[in-house]
């Protein structure tokens, strides 16, 4: 059995997209079926849809930020019921036997890879998985997680399912904390989640961007100081001085300049995948001081959920703009042009009340 779900959805890379109607499966024993509220608009649905990513599957519904209501399980479902605010992120399922899901690091499966939320293989009814930007979605129950933030800030914590886990994730595993300085390069939809995460950790938190009139923001956002990364005087006063810097930034660019900005046994982490190949590096850099030069990738579904506890014991969301889903088409082209602070927000009602 299936059951008719609305969504917005590309039929190709060079249109816009438009509304698209499609059968999602019935909740099997394991599944938990959603009705979904707010979806968060990632970058990564723009380079899927528009096909500027290799291997996108048309016609492509994207969506990773989900957050809704549990509106029936399956019979042998025991970690959610009929009611529960859920939130699923850029998974829905894994081999769930390889070592990296054996360690809860099912990002990283190497049996059969990740299945991703979009864009991935759909076992149960072929073809491929299709996203959030729709009002209904079932997924298995090990790839559901509890929402415990208030209702009023629920579509502010939809982005937390992909921008607040892709920063999360490496800030924990390198130690940020109590006496570490930390850098997050770029402040967007994930340097901004860095800043509030790291300053919530309890890091000294800086912000290295090539916008001097972002300044306040950061502060605003739990930084000390934003140094702006153009600046060559700015950038030799903080030589060797950090612990750990977090690069949210995906477009190609030098990486030297930050490197040296580590102490012996600094790492930079790199969580954005650019288009064109980062410019060489000089090796050396990294040599004479043991730095390391690592990449992170969201986190497994336990991290997940532990960033979902942590955001809400410490009172952290996202900053949003929220927008009804016949805007999409501007929110790509307004994101392109790094025109949204934070990060866009679909309020899924409007959706059905346009249709």
């Amino acid at each position: 059995m299936t059951r008719e779900t609305l969504a917005y959805a590309a039929q190709a890379p060079t249109t816009p997209l438009a509304p698209f109607t499609f059968d999602r499966r019935d909740p099997g024993p394991r599944d938990v079926a959603i009705d979904i509220a707010y979806c968060g608009v990632c970058h990564s649905d723009l380079h899927t849809a528009r096909g500027e990513w290799a291997g996108t599957l048309f016609p492509c519904v994207p969506g990773h930020e989900i957050v809704g209501t549990v509106t029936a399980v399956g019979s042998e479902v025991t970690k959610f019921a009929v009611g529960d605010t859920v939130g699923v992120g850029c998974m829905v399922d894994s081999c769930r036997t390889c070592p990296s899901c054996d360690a809860g690091e099912e990002q990283y499966c190497t049996g059969t890879g990740f299945v991703g939320t979009y864009n991935g293989p759909d076992k149960h009814l072929g073809g491929h998985t299709l996203g959030g930007y729709s009002d209904h979605i079932v997924v298995d129950q090990d790839f559901v997680l509890t929402v415990r933030h208030d209702a009023a800030d629920l579509a502010a914590v939809a982005p937390l399912l992909c921008a607040g886990i892709t920063t999360y994730s490496p800030l924990k595993h390198w130690g940020a904390g109590p006496g570490k300085k930390v850098g997050i390069v770029g402040l967007g939809g994930l340097g901004h989640m860095g800043v509030k995460i790291a300053a919530a950790m309890g890091a000294e938190v800086h912000v290295f961007s090539t916008s001097p009139g972002k300044r306040d923001d950061a502060l605003r956002l739990g930084a000390t100081d934003l140094i702006v990364s153009k600046d060559a005087d700015q950038m030799a006063a903080q030589a060797g001085t950090f612990d750990l810097i977090l690069n949210t930034v995906a477009a190609s660019h030098d990486l030297d300049p930050l490197l040296a900005c580590l102490k012996r046994d600094g790492t930079m982490v790199l969580v954005g995948v650019p288009e064109h190949p980062h410019p060489a590096l000089n090796i050396g850099t990294l040599v004479f001081a043991r730095r390391a030069l690592a990449g992170s990738l969201i986190g497994g579904i336990a991290e997940t959920q532990e960033m979902l506890d942590f955001c809400h014991q410490h009172g952290l969301t996202s900053d949003i703009e929220m927008i009804d889903m016949a805007e999409i088409n501007t929110a790509y082209d307004r994101m392109v042009k790094s025109d949204v602070k934070y990060r866009f927000v679909i309020d899924i009602a409007s959706m059905k009340q346009a249709a």
